[in-house]
């Protein structure tokens, strides 16, 4: 039973995981870049929630609401004012260091306006959970409500990408700006509803962090965020199924190896199986190999 109950727990940190590396793989996938100030919006969203509930009487719902809206306008005005300007750019090492710029600025502000001490997050899920086998494994609300928000957020994406004008625009954009452009598609209207998407899901992965974890400090997105990327990377970056798939294996790993190894070695045994992975299949798990036309 004890096997069963990691087991969960990491299908649960797993599933936060993926719900952040979808923001990643969805900008990259898109608009060929990587967001390393994703992680400090799920930070951000956190933030809000906690200042919402705290100040109208602890209404988790509308403190989502809130953060989902806010974290929203956020990426947009980021794409806006800070990675638009540099879509042309010679190097792509020009978005990748305001990216970074962009991260340092959030976390800064975070401690100007909240400070540095670590505040105690109250879960914005109530339900205690359910238990079997006469109590001897026992799941928390908190873990059931993650894995299927999950899954919930990872189908409704799919439907959205193959069944909508928008979505078809993203694929038409990732496939080749160029000739999107010519067929009529807003190139900068569709990158920018895609880092609307990323950051609104980066509001409810902080939600579901913090429930799971309940602290919170300028720098609580900084981890989870670089291991999420991880997990898009793993599960092929740009690919949506391959964000779900490698967020999971990342989080059962982490929980697995903090139980029967080290906790003090997990993340580096996380990090080592994504440089195996890469030796083996350098796109991924469920990555596409590019054939670049000269």
């Amino acid at each position: 039973m004890s096997f069963l109950t990691y087991l969960i727990s990491g299908l649960s940190l797993g599933s936060i995981y993926a719900i952040i590396a979808l923001g990643y793989t969805m900008v990259y996938g898109i608009a060929k870049m990587l967001n390393f100030a994703h992680g400090d919006f799920i930070m951000v969203g956190c933030y809000i929630i906690f200042s919402v509930t705290a100040s109208l009487g602890g209404n988790p719902l509308l403190g989502i609401l809130v953060a989902v809206v806010l974290c929203t306008i956020l990426g947009i005005t980021t794409e806006f004012v800070a990675y638009r300007p540099l879509r042309g750019a010679a190097s792509p090492l020009a978005v990748l260091i305001t990216a970074i710029g962009v991260s340092y600025f959030l976390e800064n502000v975070a401690l100007l306006i909240f400070g540095a001490d670590i505040k105690s997050f109250s879960s914005v899920i109530s339900w205690e959970g359910l238990s079997f086998a006469g109590g001897q494994l026992r799941i928390q609300g908190v873990t059931i409500v993650t894995i299927l928000i999950s899954v919930l957020v990872l189908v409704v994406l799919q439907l959205f990408i193959k069944k909508t004008k928008q979505g078809q625009a993203m694929l038409a954009v990732a496939e080749d700006k160029g000739a999107a452009t010519l067929m009529g598609i807003d190139v900068n209207k569709t990158i920018m509803l895609t880092f609307a998407i990323g950051s609104a899901l980066a509001a409810i992965a902080g939600a579901l962090l913090c429930s799971a974890y309940p602290s919170l400090s300028p720098y609580t997105g900084a981890m989870p965020g670089i291991k999420a990327f991880v997990a898009a990377v793993l599960g092929g970056i740009g690919s949506i199924p391959g964000a779900m798939i490698g967020g999971l294996v990342l989080g059962i790993v982490e929980i697995l190896s903090k139980t029967y190894i080290s906790s003090q070695l997990s993340d580096a045994i996380v990090f080592g199986i994504l440089v195996i992975v890469l030796l083996v299949k350098p796109t991924g798990i469920l990555g596409k190999k590019i054939q670049e036309k000269v």
